[in-house]
C-alpha cells in the first residue's frame, strides 16, 4: 500500500506500509536543472540532515515522528505516521481548548531551542493533534541548528503570521498561550529576550536566515 498525501516542490509524502506499521515515507525528487551528481549528493545530504534533526527533536522531548527507516540511497525517510488532525484545520471548531494546545506548541517549540534546534516551519499545518491536548510536529526539512536568538525569534514569528493570516480573530489570544507554553520551558530570561529580538524582525518585515 502507498498513498500518496502531498507533492511538494522538494519532496513527495506518501503513506505507506512499513514492516507491517503504518508509516510515512518522504522522498527527495530529483531536480532537472541540477547536474546530475550534484543533484543526487544535495539531495542525499538533505535527507541525511532531516533525519537527523528528527531524531534530535525526539532526545529533546519533542514529540517528533519516529524514525523508522533511512534509506539514502533512495532520498527517502520511513517514519511514524501521527494519527490526526493538522491543528490548522481544527482551529475554527468551538468545543476545542485552544488555551491546552497551543500551550503544548509552546511546550513543543521551547524544547526544541533549548537544544538549539530551529524547525523552519512552524505553521498550524505542522501540528498534529494526537489526542486531546497531546501534540505531534512534523517536516523538518526546513531545519538546522542554530544558538542565535534571531533564528528562534523567526521561528515563533513565523506561527505568530500564520495565526494573524488565518485566524485574526483570537490570533492575539492563540500566541499569549503560545508564549506562556514556550516560557515554561525556556524561563523568563530567554524568552523575554526573544520577544525582543521578534520585535525587532516585525518592525524590518524581512530575515536573512544564516545556515
Amino acid at each position: 500500500m502507498e498513498t500518496l498525501i502531498r507533492k511538494g516542490a522538494e519532496a513527495d509524502i506518501y503513506k505507506v506500509r512499513w514492516n507491517g506499521l503504518l508509516a510515512i515515507k518522504k522522498i527527495r525528487l530529483p531536480k532537472g536543472y541540477r547536474q546530475p551528481s550534484l543533484d543526487a549528493e544535495l539531495r542525499k545530504r538533505r535527507t541525511i540532515h532531516e533525519a537527523t534533526l528528527i531524531s534530535a527533536a525526539k532526545l529533546a522531548g519533542v514529540n517528533s515522528p519516529l524514525l523508522y527507516y533511512l534509506d539514502k540511497s533512495n532520498y527517502s525517510i520511513y517514519m511514524e505516521h501521527f494519527d490526526g488532525p493538522r491543528i490548522k484545520d481544527v482551529l475554527d471548531d468551538p468545543d476545542l481548548g485552544t488555551t491546552k494546545i497551543f500551550e503544548a506548541v509552546g511546550r513543543s517549540i521551547g524544547s526544541l531551542h533549548r537544544e538549539d534546534i530551529i524547525h523552519g516551519d512552524l505553521t498550524t499545518s505542522n501540528f498534529i493533534l494526537i489526542s486531546d491536548g497531546c501534540l505531534g510536529i512534523i517536516d523538518f526539512g526546513l531545519s538546522f541548528r542554530s544558538n542565535r536568538l534571531e533564528d528562534k525569534a523567526v521561528d515563533l514569528h513565523l506561527v505568530k503570521q500564520t495565526l494573524e493570516s488565518a485566524h485574526s480573530a483570537v490570533a492575539d489570544e492563540m500566541f499569549t498561550d503560545l508564549i506562556d507554553g514556550y516560557r515554561s520551558i525556556s524561563g523568563d530570561e530567554s524568552t523575554n529576550r526573544i520577544k525582543s529580538v521578534m520585535r525587532q524582525v516585525q518592525r524590518r518585515g524581512r530575515y536573512a536566515r544564516s545556515v
